[in-house]
């Protein structure tokens, strides 16, 4: 995959941080990590095109919440949700604010890799840009 695509991790967790962070680079993908929601929203005006892997319950901001203000900011980046805490109902509600994928934790490394390259298609085919978000969206 061509360095210019990354994957933001997003999650609180720093031991899932650094697990996806290691997975992902052994498996020739860029990748960021951010501890939070809201630091990747700091982070977006500046962030390289890629998709976010992001957790859905983090304190601050949840993983649905960054789905909203991207979504509220026009923003088209695939995002993949991830959750240890999942059922039917918060699958349906992260697709309908537009996940590209719903994963549980734990899940297997292969199916994360995937939907990760999956989702990175994309971007190469031009589906998604990353524009910065207004102020009043990123605090």
């Amino acid at each position: 995959m061509p360095n210019s695509q990354v994957v933001h991790v997003i999650d609180d967790d720093a031991d899932v941080r650094q697990s996806l962070a290691f997975l992902l680079s052994t498996a020739g993908v860029a990748v960021q990590v951010h501890e939070s929601a809201i630091a990747f929203l700091k982070a977006l005006p500046k962030a390289e095109v890629g998709c976010i892997v992001t957790d859905v319950r983090m304190p601050g901001m949840d993983g649905l919440e960054l789905q909203r203000r991207l979504q509220a900011g026009k923003k088209a980046i695939p995002v993949i949700v991830m959750t240890g805490h999942g059922d039917i109902a918060l699958a349906v509600e992260a697709m309908k604010a537009g996940a590209v994928d719903f994963i549980e934790k734990p899940f297997d490394d292969e199916v994360l890799i995937g939907a990760i390259k999956s989702a990175l298609s994309r971007v190469r085919r031009g589906a998604t840009t990353i524009r910065p978000l207004p102020k009043c969206a990123t605090g």
